[in-house]
């Protein structure tokens, strides 16, 4: 999970963890909840517990998360225009070309970093205990960028590479992942060498 303190002093939640007491204790901490983001398709399982933890708090999901999860309430669907909750604060993209995932990237200006979930892994060789084998199918760990999967996911390529230049356009330089170590430098040189298949 990615958590952002907004300029109001509430937090934005990127890909919610399970909500154990040690994570609640350690948000409480930092601010009350006011965004709780399910960025993809894929990336959902915990949004309830958000839900029924922090009542307050807005939910948003990615396009068609709604008619996959129709247990969970959402106040929004996610696209490329941010919603008032962090808008001027955190800008956004719905990644076109692989509607399997309908990943949406988020960029912070005032950290230049740039917030992915599924479309970069970033999982050193060394510390794939548990997913060995998941690991070394989709060629995802040692290296930064897209999988195999998700590479097969990409079903337009044109959509994604119109995506990928887009991104490019925001002035990032640190890149966190749902899965790895976050790139603390050198990071959209290291997305656009990514992605330079398409």
């Amino acid at each position: 999970m990615t958590v952002i303190r907004l300029s109001g002093g509430g937090l934005f939640l990127h890909s919610p963890v399970r909500l154990g007491e040690p994570t609640r204790r350690a948000l409480d901490a930092l601010g009350p909840v006011r965004a709780v983001v399910a960025p993809s398709k894929v990336h959902h399982l915990f949004v309830a517990d958000y839900i029924a933890g922090y009542p307050q708090a807005r939910v948003y999901g990615a396009p068609g998360l709604a008619e996959k999860r129709k247990d969970l309430q959402l106040h929004g669907v996610l696209g490329d225009h941010a919603p008032s909750e962090w808008n001027g604060e955190i800008e956004q993209h719905l990644f076109r070309g692989a509607s399997f995932m309908n990943e949406v990237v988020f960029f912070h200006p005032a950290t230049r970093t740039l917030i992915l979930t599924d479309l970069a892994f970033n999982v050193p060789a060394d510390k794939t205990a548990g997913a060995r084998i998941f690991y070394w199918l989709t060629g995802a760990a040692g290296r930064f960028g897209p999988h195999r999967i998700v590479r097969l996911a990409i079903r337009d390529r044109r959509a994604a590479r119109e995506s990928v230049d887009r991104i490019l356009r925001w002035n990032f330089d640190r890149v966190t992942v749902t899965h790895g170590d976050v790139l603390e430098c050198g990071g959209k040189q290291r997305f656009a060498a990514a992605f330079d298949f398409l």
